[in-house]
């Protein structure tokens, strides 16, 4: 997020206040980005307009407690707390402008997918600097209501997951039928990044991209056919609520 507002140019490096635990982690972001750095949360606090948690969800209770009462009532809070909900982080800090985030990991590389939501004290102005901050990590999706961020957990919060899962299952499948490995990851990879950019840039849906490349009686017909035998969708469907349970779970 750092490096993505900076390269943005939405902020620059004299802005900018980090606070970290770790003396190593503070030389490693005074060096690299050029922002000044504290082990105090409270200073970090009093420095910014817009104020981003980033912590462990077992460390929140801890930093919390700390910065209670720290904050100014026109400052913004941008939660990135897996878990954390809105009544949990207003009274905790005693703040009431928040924004709470549901991002994803692909954001490392600018092309990540945030949702996000935000209390009504929260200013259009403010609203508009934080769609400015996530969108530099990708895209962003603003929505009304709090209960869409444990569906959007499910899907694109732990998404790349089951991603990164079925091409693990597709290069043991290849190495099985005889291709190297190195060729097989090749294969795989470039197989997913061309097929999402494909689905991006056609306009057409995925069950039609589907079918173009499945003909009757070939081979694609042929794997589609075993996806389907062993429940594919079905299993797709309970991984899916399976997550958006679990979501709801930690919220409590």
């Amino acid at each position: 997020m750092l490096s993505a507002v900076l390269n943005k140019g939405l902020a620059t490096p004299q802005d900018v206040c980090v606070s970290d635990i770790k003396a190593e982690r503070r030389q490693y972001l005074a060096d690299k980005y050029r922002v000044a750095v504290t082990e105090s949360n409270k200073e970090a606090v009093g420095k910014g307009d817009i104020i981003v948690l980033a912590i462990k969800p077992q460390n929140l209770a801890e930093i919390m407690a700390d910065i209670k009462g720290s904050f100014k009532p026109n400052q913004l809070v941008i939660s990135i707390i897996a878990g954390a909900r809105i009544d949990t982080l207003r009274q905790g800090l005693d703040h009431k402008a928040m924004v709470r985030v549901m991002p994803n990991t692909p954001a490392q590389i600018g092309e990540g997918m945030s949702v996000w939501t935000a209390t009504p004290e929260v200013t259009e102005a403010q609203k508009k600097a934080a769609g400015s901050i996530l969108g530099s990590m990708g895209k962003e999706i603003y929505v009304d209501d709090e209960k869409y961020l444990d569906m959007v957990t499910a899907i694109s919060g732990s998404g790349p997951a089951y991603f990164f899962l079925f091409v693990e299952a597709l290069v043991e499948a290849a190495v099985r039928i005889g291709l190297s490995r190195d060729v097989a990851e090749q294969l795989a990879l470039q197989t997913f990044v061309g097929s999402a950019q494909l689905l991006k840039k056609s306009g057409k849906s995925p069950a039609e991209l589907r079918k173009q490349v499945t003909s009757p009686g070939g081979t694609t017909a042929a794997a589609i056919a075993q996806f389907e035998k062993g429940g594919f969708g079905k299993l797709v469907l309970e991984a899916v609520i399976a997550a958006y349970n679990r979501a709801k779970e930690l919220g409590k």
